[in-house]
């Protein structure tokens, strides 16, 4: 036991491990707000009245749900920014930062799309009903009646897309990112193949405790919001 501590102590002293989840916490942080973002006017898309918005929207989400997020960090790093020229910061730390929040966000839309428009079937259709008799149009009825109530119901399984975020974060890796957990634990192994059962159980007990208080706080709002039928 005293072995395994030293281990993780060597480790810790050596390189910067707390550093690298937290790069990996604000990736998830950023990827969230602008997936978020994104998803919900996917679902609205996705529930319009107009047919062209809907083929849109189920368009991107079929396209970006069977795409690897892999193969789009690399499109973004190497096409847009490689070939395309295209910068989002002065900085290349910071560019392939934002470019990193890009992929994660563009990718993880899609499920947070579909998982609003479950919630969407919780709502009762007599509410889109109720909201068209007393002259509401299709965007303030879904702001107003619709999506207030769609919410409460997708919260499980928004938390379950925030959990693949958290983990697909380590993908960052592939946008240039170079100081995230993925890269770190790649130059520990490189270094320290000594230690390898200690590295593994470092960055797996680092992940489980970002992880499980998720599971826990998006369970116990879901039973709170929860509506009574």
């Amino acid at each position: 036991m005293g072995d395994y501590l030293s281990q993780f102590l060597r480790l810790f002293e050596s390189y910067d491990v707390l550093g690298a989840f937290w790069v990996n916490i604000q990736l998830t942080f950023w990827a969230a707000i602008l997936a978020l973002v994104i998803g919900t006017v996917l679902a609205l898309m996705r529930i319009s009245p107009i047919p062209s918005l809907q083929w849109a929207g189920a368009t991107y989400v079929t396209l970006f749900r069977n795409t690897p997020l892999t193969i789009i960090m690399v499109f973004l790093t190497l096409g847009v920014w490689g070939q395309l020229k295209i910068q989002l910061a002065d900085d290349f730390p910071s560019n392939f930062f934002r470019f990193a929040v890009l992929g994660l966000a563009v990718y993880h839309a899609a499920f947070v799309c579909e998982a609003i428009r479950s919630g969407v079937n919780t709502v009762p259709i007599g509410q889109a009903e109720a909201a068209r008799a007393i002259g509401l149009s299709f965007l303030p009825a879904a702001r107003i009646v619709i999506l207030p109530q769609a919410f409460r119901g997708s919260v499980a399984p928004l938390g379950n897309v925030l959990i693949a975020l958290i983990k697909n974060s380590t993908v960052a890796a592939a946008a240039g990112v170079a100081t995230e957990t993925s890269s770190l634990m790649k130059t520990m192994i490189e270094f320290d193949s000594d230690v390898i059962i200690a590295i593994f159980l470092t960055f797996a007990i680092g992940y489980v405790i970002l992880v499980i208080p998720v599971g826990l706080a998006t369970t116990a709002l879901s039973r709170r919001l929860a509506v009574k039928r």
